[in-house]
């Protein structure tokens, strides 16, 4: 009898532990570690979600610049303060590139029905919203029907933590240097090629050293494709979907607590990790717990 008690209990035991490992896929989606970059600095690590359906050059760019360790020890020459942080210069001074060609610019997207955007402000003839974790500017759905392409205009928006690729004056010279948002600036929407969204590490971001160039410049001491890392290395990050209610719901309270002041850009979407007993061991374990 005392043996079937206990193996009841380590039923019930495993039952709950999977639960805890297994959020609402209706709430929260795994981060993809083919599109998942670590940066990591003196001050932490960075995670930045790729999307490749919006900027497939420039994902490519830094994929391959990153399988290639280009990026490894290179510093942030360029930080400004209410800004963002600049780096991916072999030269450390603005002025260098990787060997490889020049990317032509990817500044818009075409959007069609299946990139789901969450509408959460409007401006003009312009919806503002998110697809996935991307605040964006978008022409409504309602206009697909009556384009060639089913497709509608769109471009990302450049929010705290949103990746972006440096350039020339020339529209199509981004070759290997990017930047991260530390604050919005509207200004530059539209204007750059928007690849990816910091989704975990957004405060380090804003505590690498500041400067042009800074006086002790932080420096990438390694990136990383988390696919290219062992399993037990790559953070179990779950991104909560924004066609879900809570994310609706998110929005509602942001709008209400910022009143006139609202902006997309005020819009934090949380990222989470499963409660595990693993978890207290690993280097995520200061990412905030699934409910």
């Amino acid at each position: 009898m005392r043996a079937l008690a206990l193996a009841f209990l380590c039923l019930v035991f495993a039952g709950t532990a999977a639960a805890q490992r297994a959020p609402d896929a209706a709430v929260w989606r795994p981060l993809d570690p083919e599109n998942a970059l670590y940066i990591d600095t003196a001050h932490g690590r960075i995670v930045v979600e790729m999307y490749p359906e919006i900027a497939p050059r420039a994902v490519e760019r830094v994929k391959t610049l990153t399988r290639m360790q280009f990026y490894d020890g290179l510093t942030f020459h360029r930080v400004i303060e209410g800004f963002m942080a600049q780096g991916g210069d072999p030269l450390g001074d603005g002025t260098g590139a990787s060997p490889l060609p020049d990317l032509p610019a990817e500044f818009t997207f075409r959007r069609g029905a299946e990139f789901p955007f969450i509408q959460a402000a409007q401006q003009t003839n312009f919806r503002l919203g998110f697809y996935k974790a991307m605040p964006i500017a978008t022409q409504p759905d309602a206009l697909m029907s009556a384009t060639a392409d089913g497709r509608v205009y769109a471009h990302g928006l450049h929010c705290p933590g949103i990746a972006s690729m440096a350039r020339g004056e020339d529209d199509n010279t981004a070759n290997s240097q990017f930047f991260l948002m530390r604050d919005a600036y509207p200004r530059l929407d539209g204007e750059y090629t928007v690849w990816g969204r910091v989704v975990f590490g957004l405060d380090v971001v804003r505590a690498l050293n500041v400067g042009e160039p800074p006086t002790n410049p932080d420096r990438m001491l390694q990136v990383r494709v988390a696919a290219d890392l062992p399993e037990t290395e790559r953070a179990p990050i779950f991104v909560m979907r924004t066609d879900s209610r809570d994310f609706r719901d998110l929005i509602q309270d942001v709008r209400r607590d910022r009143r006139a002041d609202f902006s997309v850009c005020d819009i934090e979407v949380p990222a989470r990790v499963p409660r595990t007993q693993e978890r207290e061991r690993r280097w995520w374990s200061i990412i905030p717990f699934l409910n």
